[in-house]
């Protein structure tokens, strides 16, 4: 059921980064499925006109408009820091009064930490300016194990693509589960992840460089129910399990047991934190032969036990 048309604007700054207009594309993907105008997004910027990008192109804007005229406010920047000028402060503070929702896209976050919004709420932002924008601002609560974080009407993103994410998540949050699964098979995304979902990959942090390698960790990644030992995974590769343990931790840089703990880890928190199933279900589908093994491999990887993680997840599909 649809609750009329949301007008959404998304300000870019100086030498804004196109990756935030990325996240404009699930409210347009959103009007296409539901047979209608869900959404009306509007380009906005100080001075209206031509905003020239990081890379040099020009996006033409529109001037702040009345934000109470706006359901939603979106902040995108660049990849450094921004420096906000006072009218773009103030009119972010009348914002926050007026419009249902604000968010900071990436190092948007900074933007609105800026304009004195998220003093004492909690937010996340890019995890490589983390240790700077905990310094600059020390009263807000910095989730950086997060995507994104919607606190109140109060939403900001991780780094690049999580502002997608973030839009999809507007998306539930606005009509439905299912519009937002909708709308993310329609951007071909690999899976829709949920906010709690932390910045670093397992699969990314073990990129290796030759497809041999890279066979292998997409294999674990499909098949993690499996018993995955060392001569599976050297079959896999074509190789002995000596010359194939040798050359995956060259890759890599650690063995073929390490990095298929982390990847059964890093799927075991991610239906912790995103489901209810029990957690003896989540062992198994995770790969673990039973409860405790999973809870040893958490201290290892993670620091904590399972319970923990999900206690810290809160009600379900919280962002």
């Amino acid at each position: 059921m649809l609750a009329g048309v949301r007008r959404i604007g998304l300000v870019i700054c100086p030498d804004f980064d196109f990756m935030g207009l990325a996240a404009t594309s699930p409210f347009a993907v959103a009007n296409k499925y539901v047979g209608g105008s869900a959404y009306d997004v509007h380009l906005l910027s100080e001075t209206g006109g031509l905003v020239r990008s990081g890379l040099g192109p020009d996006v033409s804007t529109e001037r702040l408009d009345d934000p109470s005229s706006f359901d939603t406010i979106l902040v995108a920047a660049g990849i450094g820091v921004p420096e906000p000028s006072q009218d773009l402060l103030a009119y972010l503070q009348e914002a926050s009064r007026s419009a249902r929702r604000l968010a900071g896209l990436c190092l948007g976050a900074f933007v609105l930490a800026d304009a004195g919004l998220l003093s004492g709420r909690r937010a996340t932002t890019h995890w490589h300016y983390a240790p700077q924008f905990r310094a600059r601002y020390p009263d807000c609560n910095l989730d950086i194990d997060k995507i994104y974080v919607a606190d109140g009407n109060l939403w900001t993103s991780a780094g690049m693509s999580a502002g997608i994410d973030l839009a999809v998540g507007m998306v539930e949050r606005d009509h439905s589960r299912e519009l937002a699964q909708t709308v993310a098979r329609g951007l071909v995304m690999e899976r829709r992840r949920a906010g709690g979902q932390a910045q670093h990959s397992a699969l990314l942090d073990l990129d290796a460089p030759t497809d041999r390698i890279q066979s292998v960790l997409a294999y674990v990644q499909q098949h993690l129910r499996l018993p995955l030992t060392t001569e599976d995974l050297a079959a896999i590769a074509c190789l002995s399990p000596r010359q194939f343990t040798r050359a995956f931790r060259a890759e890599t840089g650690v063995s073929p047991a390490k990095a298929v703990e982390a990847m059964r880890v890093e799927a075991a928190k991610h239906m912790l934190e995103q489901s209810r199933l029990p957690i003896e279900e989540i062992a198994a589908a995770a790969g673990f032969a039973n409860r405790e093994r999973m809870r040893r491999a958490f201290l290892r990887v993670q620091g904590d036990v399972p319970r923990a993680i999900r206690r810290a997840a809160g009600p379900l599909a919280i962002v």
